[in-house]
């Protein structure tokens, strides 16, 4: 991976961490997106799968997210990856996104799950639509 992408990614996760530490600090405690919009996102439940494993509560780390491991194996593959052969590289972050897309529809489709949903009717958005 190139300097210039590293720091690009650093940059990315920076964002992402500013964000959801502006969201705590406006009282919103649960996934901004899903507030927002109603729908959870593919890595809803993952913060709750590390407390559990923390706790040491594997079963319940798979509950809330089933990939809740990936994010380590990511890291070190964003880190390291300029020591792969590109092809290895993009093969296996292909590989990762897959599963957390994979991961996502199925729970998604699945009526009991209750950490991913799909309610657009509890939604800010559509609140501030009607409004």
């Amino acid at each position: 991976m190139e300097q210039k992408s590293k720091r690009t990614a650093a940059a990315a996760i920076a964002a992402v961490l500013l964000f959801y530490g502006a969201a705590q600090m406006l009282g919103i405690t649960v996934c901004p997106l899903r507030s927002a919009f109603g729908l959870s996102c593919p890595g809803c439940g993952m913060t709750r799968a590390w407390w559990a494993l923390l706790a040491g509560d594997l079963q319940g780390a798979f509950h809330y997210h089933p990939l809740f491991w990936l994010p380590v194996p990511a890291l070190l593959l964003l880190v390291f990856g300029d020591r792969l052969p590109d092809r290895v590289f993009r093969g296996l972050l292909f590989l990762m996104l897959a599963l957390y897309l994979t991961v996502y529809g199925i729970r998604l489709a699945d009526p009991a799950d209750e950490v991913v949903w799909f309610h657009p009717e509890r939604g800010m958005f559509l609140h501030l639509f009607h409004l």
